[in-house]
């Protein structure tokens, strides 16, 4: 099962998955406009991986048949001040 992913120039590390290259008629008009113009970031075998790097495989491949898309968005930032207060109970 192959998979092109585009970068978007508009969002850091957000990434979305599609199952043929600059075929986004499954891709949601107001995801696009967000999303912005998307840029080629690569093309992967998903039947060869065993796991993707921050999102996961099943999922991917799950989106990816049942509505033609995956949108990867960037982790949460660190909470450092919760995390301190956490840890000294305070």
């Amino acid at each position: 099962m192959l998979s092109v992913v585009y970068k978007s120039p508009k969002m850091d590390q957000t990434y979305l998955f599609v199952e043929r290259r600059d075929d986004f008629s499954r891709v949601p008009s107001a995801l696009l406009d967000t999303f912005g113009t998307p840029q080629l970031a690569m093309i992967i075998n998903l039947a060869n991986k065993t796991q993707l790097g921050q999102a996961d495989l099943t999922k991917v491949k799950t989106a990816l048949k049942t509505q033609g898309y995956y949108l990867q968005l960037p982790p949460p930032p660190e909470n450092l001040l919760k995390e301190f207060r956490a840890k000294n109970k305070l």
